[in-house]
Order: C-alpha cells, then structure tokens, then sequence
C-alpha cells in the first residue's frame, strides 16, 4: 500500500475528495494539520446532522493506493488541476506491512472506571486492584469504554448502586451499561438500539461476561424502571425526552450522557417539563447529567 499525503485549505476538501476517489484512492482521510498545536481547531458533530464545516482550516488528507505507480500519476493529475491551487503535495510513501491485528490490540489497554472496576480487553490480564471487571474488545457497535461519557456513566452505576434494581440501557451499543449495571446487581435489565448489530454485539457482550440481560430494537422497552440509562448524543436526548422521562419509575434515576458542557442549558430546558437535570459528572469537554423523578406528573407518559 501507498499513502499519498496533501495539505489544503478548508474550501479544497471537497472537491479533493471526490478526484481522489474518481482516481480510485482505496480510502481518503482527513485531518487537522495543525493537530497538537496552538492552532489546533476542535469540530465537532452529530450523527444524523450535516457536518460543522468539510475540513479544518489547513488540512492534511491522506490517500490510500494499492501501486505506487497509482499514487504517482494521481499526484501528476491533481497538481495539474485550477483546484489544486493553493494546495501542497506533502509526498508519497510506502505503509509497511504490519500485523494490524496486534497493532489495533496494542491501542486498547485496560481502562479504569473507578479504582475497583476496570474495562479489560480479552488479550489482557486484570489489573491486581480490580476487583470488578467487565470484558469487551472493540466491535461493531459503540462502547468499548475509553470514552469519557462511557466511564460517566459507569462510574456513576459503580457508586450508586442498581441492586436488585429493573433498569433500562436505553442505545445500549455494545451493552457495556446493561452489563455494568448486571455486574453491580441488577435483576431485570433490558437493553435496547435501533441498530440490530448493536442487538446482537451486546447479547454476545452479555454472555461473554456471564450475564443476564434482554436486548432488542426499542419497543422491547415496557413499563417503568428504577434506572434508565441514555448515552447517546444531545440532539437525539432532546427529542426523546418525554419518551425517557416515561420510562422513570417514582424515585427512579435518569441518567443521561453523550452531551458537552456547552449543551448543558439545552438539555436542561429540553427536560424541564419533567424532572430537573443536574450536571453531576464532567470529564474532558463532556458531562453527565441525571435527575430523581420524586413524583410522575400526569403528562409524563407516552
């Protein structure tokens, strides 16, 4: 394989893209090429919404070739192109040969959720601290818990407490919620996702840490629950709010994730109607925020 590597302004990403995939580029990404500088800018967006902006404002992108020869004559062909002005070819290198199998192990190590609870990849042993531990290896869908609203929202169920408790995983992606909540004592947990992979990815999950669980697509989902957990995204936890909020048994916990600090108002707002959100966790840019339903006004139900 061959990487051809191009730095542009914002406005050439685009049209960048598309040649280098006519000129049959295996694959084309792109990054900030001021990354781990002062001048590095930070995007960000959502699934499902259009993207902040094609680039960064110097960008590094990076086009993949089976032949070198291939990788030559797309450098002759852009550079020989009005578009290309303003932009810069940065070179042309060989990717050596790896056991990419071993390469991505290496990038996921285990990862500490508390001092006593530990999300442990099945190619490592655990730490001698942990004394509770779920095994996940990265996979299909979302949630291998190296993100931070991951670790929130498990730190918060290890502190708790779920015992005994019906709890709802609400975008469960690889289950890793559901199956801490199993791991910490609850009895009744159902698990639920548009996605059938996420389905399926956590019903693997569940049984390869000795759990029980019930996963389906989200009309699996019934009743009240004494903990439900969403960690999804601010935009989608904006329009499911009263769904969520019906879901909350008297007394229960709401517990949701995937929203920035900035969206903290939003959310709040969003919510309002029914319980009172509280910023109760924060870690690098992103928080967590959870509210007690003390009571279930009438219109909280679907």
């Amino acid at each position: 394989m061959h990487e051809l590597s191009l730095l542009c302004p914002e406005d050439r990403v685009d049209v960048l893209s598309d040649a280098l995939d006519a000129l049959d580029a295996l694959s084309v990404s792109v990054e900030d090429a001021d990354a781990q500088t002062p001048a590095e800018q930070a995007l960000f967006g959502e699934p499902g919404m259009p993207p902040p902006k094609d680039g960064w404002q110097r960008s590094r992108m990076v086009a993949l070739f089976a032949q070198e020869a291939a990788a030559k004559e797309a450098a002759v062909l852009l550079g020989a192109q009005d578009f290309f002005e303003d932009c810069q070819l940065l070179g042309i290198q060989t990717v050596e040969d790896q056991d990419w199998v071993r390469l991505t192990q290496s990038q996921f190590a285990p990862v500490e959720v508390t001092p006593e609870f530990w999300i442990v990849p099945t190619w490592h042993e655990p730490p001698e601290q942990a004394r509770q531990i779920i095994r996940l290896d990265p996979g299909l869908a979302f949630g291998t818990g190296t993100h931070p609203t991951t670790r929130m929202c498990l730190r918060w169920i290890a502190q708790h407490g779920v015992q005994g408790q019906r709890v709802l995983d609400y975008g469960c992606g690889s289950g890793i919620l559901a199956i801490g909540a199993a791991k910490y004592g609850a009895t009744n947990i159902d698990a639920v996702d548009i996605d059938d992979a996420a389905v399926t990815s956590t019903e693997l999950n569940a049984q390869a840490n000795g759990v029980q669980l019930k996963a389906g697509l989200p009309d699996k989902a019934q009743g009240h629950y004494q903990t439900v957990l969403a960690n999804i995204l601010a935009t989608p936890l904006k329009v499911l709010a009263p769904l969520l909020c019906s879901y909350v048994a008297p007394g229960g916990h709401l517990v949701l994730a995937g929203i920035l600090e900035r969206q903290a108002e939003q959310l709040q707002a969003a919510y309002a109607p029914w319980v009172a959100l509280e910023v109760t966790d924060t870690q690098e840019g992103w928080i967590l925020m959870t509210a007690k339903l003390l009571a279930r006004p009438a219109e909280c139900t679907l």
